[in-house]
């Protein structure tokens, strides 16, 4: 017999948080801890959304990628989740750049970078300084016309180099183009130059088992392989309950960490939106997605040290079409060593590239199989000039592409970033336009990433706080 993951579900929440991304984790924690009673539906086994892990035959565990944040992260974890948490990150010191333009290894933070920009590229002091106070200075509300490139320009007229060594780092971070509002690489740039590039030590596996932990501690109803159909309206277009896995739950709100797009089109349904935001909902852009190769070494195996973030292209220039186009020119390895996750004796890399969707979705499977298999050939040559004998000590091997980010995370599209920075604004309005209903996930550029996800968690889930109490206040007065 099946197993039944709705076994002895409630009829009613207060709060029913859609996804288990960290905005969607964190939003519930913060809900749970004052006091509302909280389900949280996963359609995967798995918690995490794209902040997960995977095992494989021989005690391989692998993070989806390395995952890096800002400093910002530690006083997050500590305030929204525990000390515990917090006192697992850790700084990223060894970050690298390959390419035909320049070879450099940094700390990856404003002193740093400062000493790069004025001895290995040659730019005035007053120049770079004028640039980081620039770029520190951005915030949302801030005029959106100027594009990154004309940022660039403004500071570093003709130095692609430059531009390179700015700009590629945050492109593999969120997705972003030279395109896009200025704000959205001002702000996530500033944020990491801080005080460089931290990760979690121990593994995300660690990480969202602890934070699995303290949901549960906080009376949190995790349920996993529970797929939402439905989000159920009022008369008066408030929300009424979820439907999951076929079953109706009564709720007085709800948090939707899917993708913005299909919380809307797919759970609500258009007709419940005004013409205006339903346009405006259209017109959002999903942000791109990518291809991973996920490389194991034989137990014990391993090999020097060669950076923890290593950034390679064969690319001429900063190009974004190259960076996404299936004839990979560029690629982030994220290196793994055995104190990455303490008391293993395993070195594992990951490599990273940035992907089109539409260029694996309507492959044949044998094709698709066939250029899976071309990608993890291709990302072994290329590591083989860091690591020399990675063939010989191979233990496993195995790709994926935005199909198998689609499959797992069921967003449109494979989209590894959310969405383009016009979600934002749809995102933060949608409880204008449904009463109860709430959005926190990857929207705008700018809440793409482990810290962008944990404070938007947050954000959303004190404007739901605030929408219960209200609510709660009105039926107060009403019977009296």
């Amino acid at each position: 017999m099946a197993k039944d993951f709705l076994k002895d579900l409630g009829d009613h929440y207060d709060v029913i948080v859609i996804g288990s991304g960290l905005a969607g984790l964190t939003g519930a924690n913060v809900l749970a801890k004052a006091g509302y009673s909280v389900l949280l539906l996963e359609h995967h086994y798995q918690l995490g959304g794209m902040a997960t892990w995977f095992k494989r035959r021989g005690g391989h565990i692998f993070d989806i990628s390395l995952h890096g944040f800002p400093v910002g992260m530690i006083k997050s974890c500590r305030k929204y989740w525990t000390k515990e948490i917090a006192d697992s990150i850790v700084q990223l010191k060894g970050i690298r750049f390959e390419n035909p333009q320049f070879s450099i290894k940094t700390t990856f933070n404003r002193d740093d970078f400062t000493k790069q920009l004025i001895e290995q590229f040659g730019i005035a002091p007053e120049t770079v300084e004028a640039f980081f106070d620039f770029a520190r200075s951005m915030n949302f509300f801030d005029d959106q016309s100027m594009t990154t490139r004309e940022l660039f320009e403004k500071f570093f007229p003709g130095r692609s180099d430059v531009v390179r060594f700015l700009m590629e780092p945050i492109t593999y971070a969120n997705g972003s183009t030279l395109e896009d509002p200025a704000i959205t690489y001002g702000i996530v740039f500033s944020n990491f130059m801080s005080k460089g590039v931290f990760t979690f030590q121990g593994g995300t596996d660690k990480l969202v088992l602890q934070m699995r932990d303290e949901l549960e501690k906080n009376g949190v109803d995790i349920r996993i392989r529970a797929l939402v159909e439905k989000v159920e309206l009022n008369p008066d277009r408030s929300v009424a309950a979820v439907w999951v896995n076929g079953k109706r739950v009564g709720c007085g709100a709800v948090l939707s960490n899917a993708n913005i797009k299909s919380t809307i089109f797919n759970l609500v349904g258009e007709e419940h939106f005004s013409p205006e935001y339903a346009e405006e909902a259209r017109a959002v852009r999903l942000n791109n997605s990518s291809c991973q190769v996920y490389i194991a070494l034989k137990p014990g195996e391993g090999f020097d040290n060669v950076g923890d973030l290593l950034f390679h292209s064969e690319h001429s220039g900063f190009d974004i079409n190259a960076m996404l186009s299936m004839n990979v020119s560029s690629r982030t390895f994220s290196f793994y060593y055995p104190e990455t996750r303490p008391g293993s004796d395993r070195w594992l890399v990951v490599s990273s590239t940035n992907a089109n969707y539409a260029d694996w979705a309507k492959m044949s499977e044998d094709e698709y199989e066939r250029e899976k298999a071309k990608l993890c050939e291709s990302t072994l040559d290329c590591l083989e000039k860091y690591v020399p004998d990675v063939r010989q000590k191979l233990d496993w091997l195995e790709a994926s592409t935005p199909r198998t980010f689609e499959h797992y995370t069921r967003h449109l599209s494979g989209a590894s970033f959310g969405t383009k920075f016009e979600g934002l604004k749809v995102s933060q309005t949608l409880p204008q336009q449904v009463p109860g209903l709430f959005h926190a996930g990857s929207v705008g550029i700018i809440m793409s990433g482990w810290l962008g996800a944990v404070n938007y968690g947050v954000i959303v889930a004190n404007e739901l706080d605030k929408h219960l109490t209200a609510t709660a206040a009105r039926k107060r007065a009403v019977a009296v």
